[in-house]
């Protein structure tokens, strides 16, 4: 497709002033900002009805999952693109979106004002805010955005949007944006987005302490304009997850944790954590570590570890086992779009984020989806007492989940150790067996048995690199092939 040649720069000033909505404004609950606003809201709308849109989402009556319109489980699966609406043209978004289309990818995750945005405009040559003021923005910036969610829905994947990266850029005297201007910032592109599939998250690798008035401000501009429906969540730093700060706050819809990019990872503990927290919410590791990062983000060099696809299938399985709604992949260049002459990143391997994009580990995400999709998901919790064996921890770790009503169970080796399971818990008179193997998708009758009180099971390899998942039903279910969903 040929780029946008409209570059006009059509700016809008959020200071408070007086205005006279319409009449049919007023019936959308949306304010008027300026005609080019209402012209993009129109276009938006006239776009959407040319395709069937996706069903807005919400979070389950137990409080854990997300469900579609009409109640159909969502499993949320994640790919990091942080800079995707400032990097990539349309000719590469294009062959990005339908990649991770391809892969089983349900949303992508992008920054509106991204770390640099002060300074590079984005590939149709405009930057987001027209100063530094906050005060006022570039209309046209938008159309940009509205490409890129366009195309995702167009394709089956949500949106993800954090409306800006707060680590440097928020709070304090460099903050670009003050709770006025914050506020009428995010009321602005939640009402532009209020009929689009897309999720909001705050923060941006920043803890929320001393972040909460200001956080709360842009939450309200975002929920009063996109409406009560409008889901957000925020994004913290390493090894924290939003409930530390705003658990109990009503716009947060569900906890988000950014868990560490190290090899030590233990997402499975913070996952617990929220799990388990009174008010149940969605809980998603929205930043675990990226396939080819350097582990601990240390400076590469000659023979310098770096995380890979076993790293990152464990760090998906064991947060989903742990009680996730779904899962995060990210990649080291591909978050970045990073192409050689760009400035490199201690952490990069210096691969073109078109050669990262195929890195094994992003195809190898789709087989947890597809797992827990071929199980009745919305039934999943998780529990440890499965195990009679020791469930050990990051590289070795077993953690397990199964239905609420024993059904069925799934056990994840992350080293493929011996498994003892006991089955108080599941009440079936006989079991059927399976092993899923976590890197092809592949499915692999054990057998039927009797059920005991508690059996051993070896995975069919061991060791780095050779994780496996135990699949456990109830024989008279007559469940399909792991993996093998019955509706997409």
């Amino acid at each position: 497709m040929q780029m946008r040649k409209d570059l006009s720069n059509r700016s809008l000033t959020f200071a408070a002033r007086k205005r006279s909505p319409s009449r049919e404004r007023q019936r959308a609950g949306l304010p008027i900002f300026c005609s080019a606003v209402l012209l993009a809201l129109l276009a938006a709308s006239e776009l959407s009805a040319q395709s069937k849109p996706l069903p807005r989402l919400r979070v389950s009556e137990n409080g854990h999952f997300f469900v579609k319109e009409g109640g159909a489980p969502f499993f949320y699966l994640g790919d990091t693109a942080w800079c995707v609406f400032t990097r990539p043209t349309h000719e590469e978004v294009d062959r990005y979106l339908q990649d991770r289309a391809a892969k089983g990818f349900t949303a992508i995750q992008g920054v509106l004002l991204i770390w640099d945005g002060l300074t590079r405009p984005n590939p149709l040559g405009q930057m987001l805010l027209v100063d530094k003021s906050g005060a006022n923005i570039n209309e046209a910036f938008f159309d940009n955005v509205d490409y890129i969610v366009d195309e995702a829905e167009s394709l089956g994947m949500y949106t993800l949007i954090l409306p800006i990266w707060s680590k440097g850029m928020l709070g304090g005297q460099r903050s670009v944006f003050d709770e006025t201007t914050g506020y009428n910032y995010c009321k602005l592109i939640g009402a532009r987005y209020r009929n689009k599939p897309v999720i909001w998250m705050l923060g941006g690798d920043r803890p929320g302490t001393g972040m909460e008035a200001i956080t709360r401000a842009l939450a309200r501009g975002l929920t009063d304009g996109g409406g009560p429906a409008t889901m957000i969540s925020y994004h913290p730093t390493g090894r924290q997850s939003s409930s530390m700060w705003f658990h109990n706050e009503p716009w947060l819809s569900f906890n988000s944790i950014q868990s560490g990019h190290s090899s030590q990872n233990k997402n499975y503990e913070l996952v617990t954590s929220d799990y388990q927290l009174k008010l149940a919410k969605p809980v998603i590791d929205s930043e675990a570590g990226y396939e080819n990062i350097t582990d601990g983000l240390r400076q590469a060099e000659p023979g310098i570890k770096r995380l890979g696809a076993w790293d990152v299938r464990r760090y998906g399985y064991l947060s989903v086992f742990a009680g996730a709604a779904g899962f995060a992949y990210g990649n080291g260049e591909l978050y970045e779009f990073w192409t050689p002459g760009m400035q490199q990143t201690r952490w990069m391997a210096g691969l073109p984020w078109q050669e990262s994009m195929q890195l094994p580990g992003s195809s190898q995400m789709q087989y947890v989806r597809n797992l827990v999709e071929s199980r009745p998901m919305l039934a999943r919790i998780p529990d440890q007492s499965l195990l009679e064996s020791d469930p050990m921890a990051t590289t070795d770790r077993q953690q397990a989940t199964r239905a609420s009503d024993g059904s069925y169970a799934f056990v994840y080796s992350a080293a493929g150790r011996l498994i003892e399971i006991r089955f108080d818990s599941m009440p079936a008179k006989a079991i059927r067996a399976w092993w899923y193997d976590p890197r092809t998708g592949a499915a692999k009758e054990i057998g039927r048995f009797p059920k005991t009180a508690a059996r051993e099971f070896k995975p069919p390899t061991s060791g780095v690199d050779n994780d496996w998942v135990l699949v456990l039903d109830d024989a008279a279910k007559k469940f399909p092939a792991p993996g093998k969903a019955v509706t997409r």
